[in-house]
């Protein structure tokens, strides 16, 4: 099949790609021609595994390719996929301006059937506002008889894994209202559910309530944890034990019951604002994803203070150790990572701070500036080298387990702040280490 993806970001990209490995002719437009130039060139503007292969696969088999060519990528494709960011606005809403230019270039360039795709993440109702803008546009060229279709199929992409998601999807929801559109979607989809039927159809706000529903149950559940966390430390119970303990009921799961620094990334922060926004434009107030929030802010204080705990409000002449810049492993994405709130207070009490991160240097340097105080470090070791304490806020891999005793060396006192739990408190302990987790008895 032929398909245009307006967007050449996290989602578009990733879309494209495995769209293209299942044979069909994927055109990515993006307006932006450094990116474009990036991509055809051989590179790739994120980090993602698996991705840099198969965009260079697909694109040497021709079934890939990018181009800044409004008129001739709506051409094209059939399948119009808008994949383009959706930013929290100031009021917590998402600014929808960068979907409406795409549906308005699709509505002004189109001359045939078109399966508009909302692939990004929209509030409840974008698909009748890319409706109206794309009938519009097609009014105003006097072909307001041109048939096309809206259709929401958003994204369940996890950052780190979003190509092995999108390659084997554990669900493809479609909202449609269309028949000839429902067709071309399954036939676009069957590839990817050889062995069972994982497509499920709905009306369009449904499809377009499921993904914000989906983020916020999950951002929840992290605050949740992070929660019980703050009560384990008072009351003296391990929140790791408690994990398994709860997690082991299947009617609760296992998936994202982990205590830490808070979370972040491009999804979770935006979604639970806007879902929250949505809320109050139809008088409902959604106190529960008011308190996720909350809690969440909250938590990506919890390390700084338990430093402060140990050492005291003036952290003037202190250094410290960060190991972990990106939201979460297997990314490079800084957006709303708590390392950033971390740098921040560390830096405002005084401190200084010499961070590692395996991937995310380079956008933390953007990102973060080049400021008194902060320094980046070639290694994890040369991090720690003459800390006062180590600081563990993104578990990356290969901080799972690290030479233990020759960080033990490396710092300046044998002192370390798990912003994870990724480290045994007991095993720690025995060799010698201070030990502060979140949610551990005496942490």
């Amino acid at each position: 099949m032929k398909v245009t993806v307006i967007g050449t970001g996290y989602v578009g990209l990733v879309t494209g790609a495995c769209l293209a490995e299942m044979g069909n002719h994927v055109v990515c437009l993006d307006v932006d021609a450094r990116k474009i130039r990036v991509l055809e060139e051989g590179g790739i503007p994120i980090h993602e595994p698996g991705l840099e292969a198969i965009v260079a696969r697909n694109r040497a088999a021709g079934r890939l390719q990018f181009t800044t060519d409004v008129a001739a990528s709506v051409a094209h494709g059939t399948l119009q996929f808008i994949g383009v960011g959706t930013p929290p606005d100031e009021d917590g809403s998402a600014d929808m301006q960068y979907v409406l230019a795409a549906a308005r270039s699709i509505g002004r360039h189109m001359t045939d059937y078109k399966v508009v795709v909302d692939k990004s993440t929209v509030p409840i109702g974008t698909a009748d506002r890319v409706r109206a803008v794309i009938a519009e546009e097609l009014a105003a060229r006097g072909m307001a008889d041109t048939a096309f279709a809206v259709v929401s199929n958003p994204e369940f992409l996890k950052e780190g894994a979003a190509v092995e998601d999108c390659m084997r999807p554990d669900r493809i929801v479609i909202g449609a209202d269309d028949e000839r559109a429902i067709l071309l979607m399954r036939a676009l989809y069957q590839p990817f559910m050889r062995q069972s039927d994982r497509l499920q159809l709905m009306d369009l706000r449904s499809a377009e309530f499921t993904k914000y529903a989906a983020n916020a149950m999950l951002a929840t559940r992290i605050s949740f944890m992070n929660e019980l966390a703050r009560l384990a430390e008072r009351v003296g119970a391990d929140i790791e034990q408690v994990r398994r303990g709860i997690g082991s009921d299947p009617r609760i799961g296992k998936h994202f019951l982990y205590a830490g620094t808070g979370y972040g990334g491009s999804c979770f922060p935006k979604d639970v604002k806007a879902l929250i926004h949505i809320g109050r434009e139809h008088g409902v107030e959604l106190q529960v994803l008011d308190a996720v929030e909350s809690a969440n802010e909250r938590q990506k204080h919890v390390l700084v203070d338990k430093v402060v705990a140990r050492f005291g409000a003036d952290l003037a002449g202190r250094t410290f150790a960060l190991w972990g810049l990106a939201f979460k492993p297997d990314t490079d994405d800084m957006r709303e990572a708590p390392s950033r709130v971390v740098v921040d207070a560390l830096l405002a009490r005084g401190a200084r701070v010499r961070a590692y991160d395996p991937v995310a240097a380079d956008e933390a340097r953007r990102v973060l500036g080049d400021r008194p105080g902060l320094e980046f470090a070639a290694s994890a070791a040369d991090a720690a080298q003459g800390a006062d304490a180590l600081l563990l806020v993104t578990e990356w891999k290969e901080f799972r387990t690290p030479d233990f005793d020759g960080l033990k060396t490396a710092l300046k006192q044998p002192l370390v702040f798990d912003g994870r739990n990724i480290w045994d408190p007991a095993l720690l302990a025995q060799m010698g280490f201070e030990y502060h987790g979140i949610g551990r008895a005496g942490g």
